[in-house]
């Protein structure tokens, strides 16, 4: 089911497991591999671009292209926590890879870009929200609000990111339906810096956590199509995010430029005690209510 909406705004909503308020104090972010993650807060659990390839495994980029896996995830597909939602940024084998394609349960509610929509219904995937940039979808779990908007991206120059698979950043805005409170989160998905980014700063401000997906994957050897080091701090000083975390690096021989770039550049800047670094398994607590 594809839940069009023609006012732009698509609604999802999940049955509670219970009333808690303090469930609203503390969420927390665990860095699995590549862009995935696993985000908890306020009952909910999202899933991000779900990529759970090993150590050699190899995915298909399109046009031939392949990348090789060079690290293996923190956590099995089979291990994971109830989803209640998964947030896709586009549909490249690195971020939906085949064996989550394969096995991962069709009635799990995914929202993503309307290309990457189109391939999940061929795939069977049952519950498909497909956002436009700027596009949201109200997800509403016993008190807990979450509106997830499609924010602008770019898999690379003008000219390439036509050949690759449209892609979306993400703005998750979290809430009580108690509270007037928002912990608001970006995830910036495989795009370069370009115009458009300019415009989510003045659209959405006061980002308190950025995800930024790095590694200057490069085709071919010559095509840049993420940001590298030096685009993760021009993306820094845009977006102007309270805390942001490097993923997306280090996990495919595709992917150019190494965490260690990013954090000199992030020093030269003077932006450091803006990042936190997590290894595949860490878990970083966030705490709303201390904003």
């Amino acid at each position: 089911m594809d839940n069009e909406n023609p006012r732009s705004l698509h609604l999802l909503q999940i049955p509670a497991d219970s009333e808690d308020e303090d469930k609203f104090a503390t969420g927390s972010i665990t860095f699995v591999g590549t862009a995935t993650v696993i985000i908890r807060y306020g009952g909910l659990t999202i899933l991000t671009d779900p990529n759970f390839l090993h150590r050699g495994d190899h995915v298909h980029l399109g046009y031939g292209l392949t990348s090789e896996r060079l690290t293996n995830p923190a956590i099995e597909l089979e291990n994971l926590p109830s989803i209640d939602l998964v947030v896709l940024s586009h549909m490249h084998e690195d971020h939906f890879d085949k064996f989550v394609q394969k096995n991962l349960d069709r009635n799990i509610p995914i929202v993503t870009t309307e290309e990457a929509t189109k391939s999940l219904k061929k795939l069977g995937f049952m519950k498909r929200y497909p956002l436009k940039t700027w596009d949201t979808l109200i997800v509403e779990k016993g008190n807990t609000m979450l509106r997830v908007t499609a924010m602008p991206g770019r898999h690379g120059p003008p000219v390439v990111a036509k050949l690759l698979p449209e892609v979306m950043g993400s703005m998750l805005d979290f809430r009580s339906k108690n509270s007037l409170r928002t912990y608001r989160m970006y995830i910036s998905g495989d795009t370069m810096v370009f115009d458009d980014i300019k415009e989510i700063p003045k659209r959405y401000p006061d980002v308190d956590l950025a995800l930024l997906h790095l590694g200057g994957t490069r085709l071919l050897g010559l095509v840049t199509v993420t940001m590298d080091a030096k685009e993760g701090v021009k993306m820094m000083r845009l977006i102007v995010p309270k805390k942001a975390i490097p993923i997306h690096y280090n996990d495919y021989d595709v992917f150019k430029s190494p965490l260690s770039a990013f954090q000199e550049e992030i020093e030269r800047a003077g932006l450091q005690d803006k990042i936190i670094y997590l290894e595949h398994g860490d878990t970083y607590e966030f705490h709303p209510t201390e904003k």
